[in-house]
């Protein structure tokens, strides 16, 4: 699938802003934003990719058991994650480390998540509500879809005060469209006018599966037949990205009920490291997808407006300080605790569990310090 009439696009691959009866509608939210607030945009994409790339050489060093890449996608998560409000809550699949790192999340913890020394490696309530990443395809619409009824039941949303009212966005890939419970969830959000946005990242490729097979017409159309208004964007154009989130979230917790926003971006690199894209994908296809790189068209657009060489190399510099932390924490990783399998299963004490803990660890201490 390629950009069209319908494509919601606010910066070009080439960078510059385009001027559309479409784009007309949502300039202003760029408008709006500082020049500090559009750097940040920048040093985001930048420092994550950097991240993603790092991440990518332990891993075949040997340091984690899986890596999946987001190279290709920082536009469309980094629009998306700054449109959110602290109080809204965010459901992210397996693939969102950019939105990880806005909301507050230590990286670290998606690093030991597939290392293997964590289930979780972060609680939400401590990293801006964003919740843990999900790797049962599809599943998480349903938490998320669940959570966005509650706040309509408990009056947490559609109160008209914008600094308490939240709604909920779910991250999910074209992929997950092909699930029983995507589907699910958009029947129970429409029919309870939950203030969710689901955020299609539709980067082409369920795996080894083209977007094309799955679904012969575009994914942003298929929410209608639920009641859901659908909205497709340029998902390597982080403006649009923010604008478009932006409003629709602000639809949402005014009692608006449900969105679907789908933005068409690109997987540069495997579905994660255990996969071999070349064998199902042509090179040429790769080549022009790289022309429509979100990082490189956007720092286009900054230069138009000014921005100098300092500023870039100070980001570049940044994200290789970002990286080298980050590989040197991953070493230091020791063997989690017992203790970790138990104290977070049961918020009030729990006296079977509390038995199973105290044998597990005499059982352990019994090979000796040695063992």
């Amino acid at each position: 699938m390629s950009i069209t009439a319908a494509t919601v696009q606010l910066l070009s691959p080439e960078g510059q802003l385009v001027e559309s009866d479409a784009s007309a509608e949502y300039l202003p939210y760029i408008d709006a934003l500082s020049d500090d607030q559009l750097r940040e945009f920048y040093r985001q994409m930048v420092v994550v990719r950097r991240f993603d790339v790092e991440a990518t050489n332990l891993q075949k060093q040997g340091e984690l058991g899986l890596w999946v890449p987001s190279i290709g996608q920082e536009g469309a998560q980094v629009g998306s994650a700054f449109a959110a409000r602290p109080q809204d809550h965010i459901f992210p699949s397996y693939r969102e480390h950019a939105v990880a790192r806005i909301r507050g999340v230590d990286l670290i913890g998606v690093i030991g998540l597939l290392r293997g020394t964590t289930h979780g490696g972060w609680n939400p309530a401590d990293a801006g509500n964003f919740h843990l990443y999900t790797l049962v395809i599809g599943s998480h619409t349903l938490h998320a879809t669940g959570r966005a009824m509650a706040m309509t039941l408990d009056g947490t949303t559609a109160t008209g005060d914008p600094d308490t009212d939240a709604a909920v966005m779910t991250y999910f890939g074209d992929g997950s469209t092909s699930q029983g419970d995507v589907s699910e969830a958009f029947v129970f959000a429409a029919s309870y006018k939950a203030p969710v946005v689901f955020f299609l990242q539709n980067n082409h490729w369920a795996i080894s599966v083209p977007v094309s097979t799955q679904s012969r017409t575009p994914l942003y159309l298929r929410s209608g037949g639920f009641g859901i208004p659908g909205i497709q964007i340029d998902g390597n154009d982080v403006l649009a990205s923010f604008a478009v989130t932006k409003r629709n979230l602000d639809e949402a917790r005014g009692g608006d009920g449900p969105r679907l926003i789908e933005a068409l971006t690109y997987r540069m690199g495997p579905h994660t490291t255990s996969d071999d894209p070349v064998k199902y994908r042509l090179g040429t296809e790769v080549a022009h997808w790289q022309t429509r790189d979100p990082i490189s068209r956007y720092e286009t657009w900054l230069r138009s407006r000014g921005e100098g060489d300092l500023f870039f190399s100070d980001v570049a510099e940044e994200a290789e300080d970002f990286a080298a932390d980050i590989r040197r924490r991953t070493l230091s990783l020791g063997t989690p605790s017992i203790d970790k399998m138990f104290d977070f299963v049961y918020t009030e004490p729990h006296a079977p569990l509390a038995a199973q803990k105290q044998w597990l660890t005499e059982y352990d201490a019994s090979f000796g310090s040695d063992a």
